[in-house]
């Protein structure tokens, strides 16, 4: 068992070795699928306190993380659109100031 473990850290490395590990611990978890096993948070006390705090916790950053993302996002369309708005002025004045050449150059 020892050789056939080094042989296979040798040809898969540690990341290899660590998802043999992995698959190897899910099939033994489906030999207990029939007990009355569950999450730490489904069995209560301190753990399951302490998860749920976590959980919440994970919860609220992600929740003002995609709002600051949000917001940023907004800020971004405002400034865009008061640039498109000076933009668009600036085409105003110059159309007007057309409107008046010809107007000149139809009274000359």
């Amino acid at each position: 068992m020892a050789v056939t473990a080094l042989a296979a850290r040798m040809r898969l490395g540690v990341r290899g070795v660590r998802a043999m590990q992995a698959r190897s611990f899910n099939s033994e978890r489906s030999d207990n699928a029939g007990s009355s096993a569950g999450s730490i948070r489904d069995a209560g006390g301190a753990f399951g306190k302490r998860e749920q705090a976590e959980e919440e916790r994970y919860f609220r950053a992600r929740t003002k993380e995609q709002l600051a993302s949000l917001k940023k996002h907004h800020e971004n369309e405002i400034n865009h659109h008061k640039k498109e708005l000076e933009r668009l002025q600036k085409e105003i004045e110059r159309h007007k100031q057309a409107i008046n050449q010809l107007k000149q150059n139809h009274d000359d």
